[in-house]
């Protein structure tokens, strides 16, 4: 019987490509989103949409139980969910305080949870999708950092907690990568944008990426399935980078 992998947010941007990704390497996908817009293109032989919203822990669980009951396994679980916005303190209110928190980092919290009580003993694998956003602060973007700084920081205690129980926790710290949802962001108030979206990416990659490129989606992807492969025993609470150099560590 095949792998069974969790995807929160696997339907769109970088999680649609973990979902793919997973999917090539033998995986059975139980993909927890909103909308199942974009899941049946993939391969519904092996992709199973469940609606959930990811703040809700009990709608955790049920994914979980979606999982097993179709397959008998859970091996791993990424928490890919998250939502990204640009806000000066002063106009960060309580709504977007609680969406940015409720999504980013509540929801990967009851992914976890739920993982570790839904794994068995013989183990397996958590990977937090954060962003270098997680590592360092940059102007207007509070919120998101403080969400994502939680990520990593859940990362490092959870691998320490569960790791007796041969379950690994890592977090994947991309850059900025371009999706539908970043350039939605990056269009709004107070980005670092300035308006500009295309503008602002092509003179980011040229100052800041080692490579003289930025990642893409395959470049998160390839490395959640790795994490969480069996070739993989011995990378757990490590938070790391995709970044092409931008934030040597």
């Amino acid at each position: 019987m095949s792998a069974t992998v969790i995807v929160t947010g696997g339907n769109r941007g970088i999680g649609r490509s973990i979902t793919e990704a997973f999917v090539k390497a033998g995986y059975t996908v139980v993909v927890g989103a909103r909308t199942e817009q974009n899941i049946q293109a993939i391969d519904p032989k092996h992709v199973i949409f469940h609606a959930m919203d990811v703040r809700d822990e009990t709608a955790h669980k049920a994914l979980a139980k979606t999982a097993i009951d179709a397959t008998g396994r859970l091996d791993a679980w990424v928490n890919n969910a998250g939502i990204s916005g640009w806000k000066p303190i002063n106009e960060i209110d309580e709504t977007f305080f609680d969406e940015l928190m409720g999504i980013n980092l509540k929801g990967a919290f009851w992914g976890c949870k739920a993982a570790a009580q839904f794994m068995t003993d013989t183990g397996g694998s958590i990977v937090n999708i954060s962003s270098i956003a997680g590592k360092r602060g940059s102007a207007n973007n509070a919120m998101y950092c403080a969400t994502k700084f939680g990520m990593n920081g859940l990362t490092q205690s959870l691998a320490k907690e569960l790791g007796p129980r041969g379950i690994r926790v890592n977090a994947l710290c991309p850059v900025l990568i371009k999706t539908a949802g970043l350039m939605e962001a990056l269009a709004a108030p107070h980005s670092p944008a300035n308006g500009d979206p295309e503008g602002f990416l092509g003179g980011f990659q040229k100052a800041n990426s080692a490579t003289g490129t930025l990642p893409r989606g395959e470049d998160v992807d390839s490395l959640a399935v790795y994490l969480s492969s069996p070739e993989n025993s011995a990378i757990t609470g490590q938070c790391i980078n995709v970044d092409c150099g931008v934030f040597p560590q």
